[in-house]
């Protein structure tokens, strides 16, 4: 059943004062967050195909993700041998016994990548492993895609001679006239007896830029539709750990792949740590946005924490190195170290965040502990703007950072919240903020109630510097997600924008550089509006927002303009209902819509949909 919506609310007035300006506009206001939840690195934007790579996963029922294949008449067992291993990093591997095997029945493993592999026509997909065999007459290791429903061999290659030592070895794998699927695996085989050690496999699509290590083309092509400004990295419980030495170490990070130890996420699976510090810069390159460098400040989840002092001190050098890495020079020991690693530029970075929710500490450490942070790095890098993750009584952050998880109607009551926040406090960085409904990526309810939010952000951003919405990512397969309501949903092959993701890059497409004076009279209680102008294109945005089920008429009154152009361009995100959203399957049902509409000069009438979302662009002078 559609219900009605005929009916029209109580018409709201709009007025506008372009000539007279309240406050700029931040012009890094809108953002991305992101971390290791819901399979947002490994398994989502980190390329990476092969789940599992290093063999840490494992338990009662064996290595996780990993099974033995015997064709034919062959035999062989597998095991993880922790004598054996690559690297200090990686000191273990796993261990392919073979009992019995010829060329015409070889034996070996298959990988099951991330829910499946997605394998695409024509298309060349690079890898390599760490391998050293028992006896260099094991012959040659064949490795194959294979489809997971026909057997079929996609691709294949081989890699001819083993040695008795450690040694990395590359490969490509090309596709012919495939399918486009998901439905494939990884297959590595002998056809020998004898026994093979195995580390680090490891294979790529081709990635964004075409970066060696690098990210999923079409995810950061979707975070580029977003108009982003800043990267918050390496994320927020992601930088603490459940316990300190599960913290993002970003010095273990850095470097080859088989030199990084990989550590446990506090959302309970293994990172590869491919995902590294250096890495997430190239991501903000890429992307050609800022960082936003979050430190960890000495507290992890789940309490552990380090008292300020001479404690805290290795933690506030380690943090000094990090910042050194990223923007020193190559005359430094940290900025030598990235430019030995590829990247000899350094990175532009103005905020430096210390720690992350650090009001979960019950401990009361982390006023001493700032103190400790801000006085040693202000010290050696005064430009940086230092952001606090708790409010504080005994100093004045440059920036503190706000959290909000709220349901729809629960942001629509307090869209004003920040319109009597003293001016005199530091400035707020929205640093993870997101409306809660729908699962396991927003729903239209959802996007109205971020919009609505938005238009309070935006019409305070004398105060609210950077704002960012998260979770970002979620992998949509059984056993992906651990938190819901996210912004973009993926699987191995494909992926969608939330309505919430439509409304965020509506926000900050139309962002402007100032907020004129307005006001608005009458108008239902679920209609919300910002005003924002850009005086050098001569552009006005009215962003306009009708989280009800009844249409909403708006009398828009604009003065001190000379003149208004006859044209105009509405950008238009609506739903059916609140409950109304994209998946996987249906990934565009709600998507914007731009027309062109006619101004009737200073003075118009225009009418939203229910349940819409709208951006009005006009020219004036």
């Amino acid at each position: 059943m559609t219900l009605p919506c005929s009916a029209q609310q109580t018409t709201a007035t709009l007025t506008i004062q372009l000539d007279r300006d309240v406050h700029p506009v931040s012009p890094t206001l809108y953002g991305l967050m992101t971390e290791e939840i819901n399979y947002s690195y490994d398994g989502g934007l980190y390329a990476e195909m092969v789940r599992n790579r290093t063999f840490q996963d494992r338990g009662f029922g064996g290595v996780a993700h990993w099974n033995i294949e015997h064709l034919g008449t062959s035999d062989a067992k597998v095991s993880v041998d922790e004598t054996e291993g690559p690297s200090a990093a990686l000191p273990h591997s796993l261990l392919i016994e073979i009992k019995q095997a010829d060329s015409a029945n070889p034996a070996g493993v298959r990988n099951e990548g991330y829910w499946g592999m997605a394998l695409r026509p024509n298309t060349n997909y690079k890898g390599s492993l760490y391998a050293k065999v028992g006896s260099s007459e094991l012959g040659p290791l064949n490795i194959a895609l294979i489809n997971d429903n026909t057997g079929k061999t996609v691709a294949s290659t081989t890699v001819q001679a083993l040695s008795t030592e450690w040694k990395r070895y590359e490969f490509s794998l090309t596709t012919g006239t495939i399918a486009t699927s998901s439905e494939n695996h990884l297959l590595l085989t002998v056809g020998h007896a004898g026994k093979v050690w195995i580390d680090l496999v490891s294979l790529f699509p081709p990635t964004y830029k075409d970066r060696a290590n690098g990210n999923r083309p079409d995810l950061m092509e979707m975070m580029a539709a977003m108009h982003p400004k800043f990267l918050r990295l390496p994320g927020g419980n992601y930088l603490e750990g459940d316990q300190i030495d599960e913290r993002f170490d970003w010095k273990n990070t850095i470097g080859p792949l088989v030199d990084r130890p990989t550590h446990r996420s506090p959302w309970n699976y293994q990172s590869s740590d491919g995902m590294g510090l250096l890495e997430f810069l190239e991501w903000t390159e890429d992307l050609k946005i800022q960082t936003v460098l979050a430190v960890y400040a000495g507290y992890s989840l789940k309490g552990d924490h380090i008292h300020p002092g001479p404690a805290l001190t290795p933690f506030v050098e380690d943090a000094l190195d990090e910042i050194e890495f990223a923007t020193g020079d190559t005359s430094t020991k940290w900025g030598a170290v990235r430019a030995k690693l590829g990247h000899p530029a350094p990175f532009p970075i103005k905020y430096v965040e210390i720690g992350n929710e650090d009001w979960f500490d019950r401990s009361g450490s982390y006023e001493g502990r700032y103190a400790q942070f801000y006085k040693a790095i202000k010290a050696k890098y005064p430009q940086l703007e230092l952001i606090a993750t708790a409010p504080l009584k005994g100093m004045k952050p440059d920036v503190l950072d706000d959290h909000y998880y709220k349901r729809a109607d629960e942001f629509f009551e307090d869209v004003k919240h920040y319109d009597t926040v003293d001016r005199n406090g530091p400035k707020i960085f929205v640093g993870e903020w997101a409306t809660r409904e729908g699962s396991p990526t927003t729903n239209m309810g959802a996007a109205l109630g971020d919009a609505a939010w938005m238009t309070g952000m935006e019409r305070n951003s004398d105060l609210i510097v950077m704002a960012s919405y998260a979770p970002l990512f979620v992998n949509v397969n059984p056993g992906g997600m651990q938190w819901e309501s996210d912004l973009i949903g993926y699987d191995a092959l494909t992926s969608y924008g939330a309505p919430s993701f439509y409304a965020q890059s509506m926000f900050a497409e139309f962002l402007g550089t100032d907020v004129p004076v307005s006001t608005v009279q009458g108008g239902g209680p679920r209609f919300f509006y910002s005003v924002t102008h850009d005086s050098a294109k001569e552009a006005v945005y009215i962003k306009l927002v009708n989280a009800s089920s009844i249409a909403q008429s708006i009398d828009i009154d604009i003065t001190g303009a000379n003149s208004i152009e006859k044209a105009g361009t509405l950008v238009t995100l609506h739903g059916d209902n609140p409950a109304e959203t994209n998946t996987i399957t249906a990934p565009i049902r709600i998507v914007p819509v731009k027309s062109t509409v006619k101004i009737a000069g200073a003075k118009f009438n225009h009418t939203m949909p229910p349940y819409s979302i709208q951006v009005l662009e006009l020219h004036a002078k």
